[in-house]
């Protein structure tokens, strides 16, 4: 039997290579990915990479308790942002039951495989500076009673090809509907987008009941020092259609209580309202259909201290690599003196500059 030689400094015949094939999708959606001979983790790897490039903060909408308004709360929160002019999008990451089809009125759209990736589809682009592109495991479905009955491995997958696969193009903000729990689908998140602009706003009830699981996500921030921007509180009250008297449905004590041990701001409240319910399930969000009415303008008031969060988040960044790369060159400089003009070197102003150099340095090590 013939046998191949490798000579060690060569390129080995049978190993994968690492070049990556710039196709937008992840290999499963490849027509050749049985005779590819990359390196498929390389190249998930890659367009990983890639995609979050184009996208600025990402924004995981929580609860860990379901019914309390995660996805409605998603979908406005994405058109108010838009009504801003920022470029937003959508990821719909509650893979048992997706629900932006149907507040996007996408109930039964299916998307196409391009060379930039799966598509996403923009939503009320005449009707905002910017149409909202929205990506959801509905569109990949049957049909929208299809249960999905799967392990972790396969949920795994989806959430990398959930921020990875679909052709995002370059956003502002991507809000993503996460699944009740503190499960695999946040913990892939959590470690996927780990070193990227990424914060949580928690959704509750005043209940005590939907309070309890959803200080479980508050305690999972504070494990994985994501930040949180802060609590909607979702039907946080009733107008009497016949006396327009507001009262609350539960009592909201506790939840107040709570937030101010807890040192989280509410950043808006959404009353409990027909409306609300009727603009969701006919796939017109109120934020859009109603952009003047109190429910709109609670969801204005949250997108508002998203924003808040994210320019202030971007302006410490900056402020911390500016230091950082202020402290590098000094550090550079005092290491080597080459580095340092011949007058400074050697010249009367030598020691002096040097005092000058390790006193600043001093400085920034205080600031940070």
């Amino acid at each position: 039997m013939a046998v191949s030689q490798f000579n060690p400094g060569e390129r080995d015949p049978l190993a994968l290579r690492p070049e990556d094939c710039n196709r937008g999708h992840a290999c499963q959606f490849c027509p050749r990915e049985g005779e590819c001979q990359l390196d498929k983790a390389f190249h998930e790897k890659s367009l990983l990479e890639k995609r979050l490039a184009d996208i600025g903060q990402v924004v995981l909408v929580m609860a860990n308790k379901g019914g309390v308004g995660k996805s409605t709360v998603t979908a406005n929160l994405a058109i108010a942002m838009s009504q801003k002019g920022f470029r937003v999008g959508v990821a719909d990451a509650d893979i048992h039951g997706p629900n932006q089809s149907r507040l996007f009125n996408l109930v039964g759209r299916k998307v196409k495989l391009g060379a930039n990736g799966l598509e996403a589809p923009g939503c009320f682009g005449g009707a905002l500076p910017e149409p909202v592109k929205v990506a959801s495991l509905a569109f990949l479905m049957q049909s929208d009673d299809t249960p999905i009955v799967w392990r972790d491995a396969y949920k795994h997958d989806f959430i990398h090809h959930l921020i990875g696969s679909f052709d995002w193009g370059p956003l502002d903000f991507l809000f993503v509907d996460m699944p009740p729990g503190t499960g695999n689908e946040l913990i892939t998140l959590a470690d996927l987008l780990e070193g990227h602009p990424t914060a949580g706003v928690l959704t509750t009830t005043p209940q005590d009941i939907a309070l309890m699981d959803s200080l479980k996500a508050f305690r999972f921030c504070e494990e994985r020092q994501l930040p949180l921007i802060g609590v909607i509180e979702n039907m946080a009250g009733v107008t009497c259609p016949n006396c327009a008297t507001e009262f609350h449905l539960f009592p909201n004590a506790p939840l107040e209580k709570v937030l101010q041990e807890l040192d989280l701001p509410s950043i808006a409240k959404i009353p409990f309202s027909p409306a609300l319910a009727v603009a969701s399930d006919s796939g017109q969000p109120v934020a859009l259909e109603a952009p003047e009415s109190r429910e709109a303008r609670a969801f204005a008031e949250a997108a508002g201290a998203c924003l808040a969060y994210a320019r202030a988040a971007q302006l410490e960044a900056g402020k911390q690599e500016l230091n950082h790369l202020a402290e590098a060159s000094v550090a550079d400089m005092l290491a080597n003196p080459g580095l340092l003009p011949e007058q400074f070197r050697n010249g009367p102003e030598a020691d002096a500059l040097n005092e000058l150099l390790k006193a600043e340095q001093q400085r920034l090590r205080n600031q940070g």
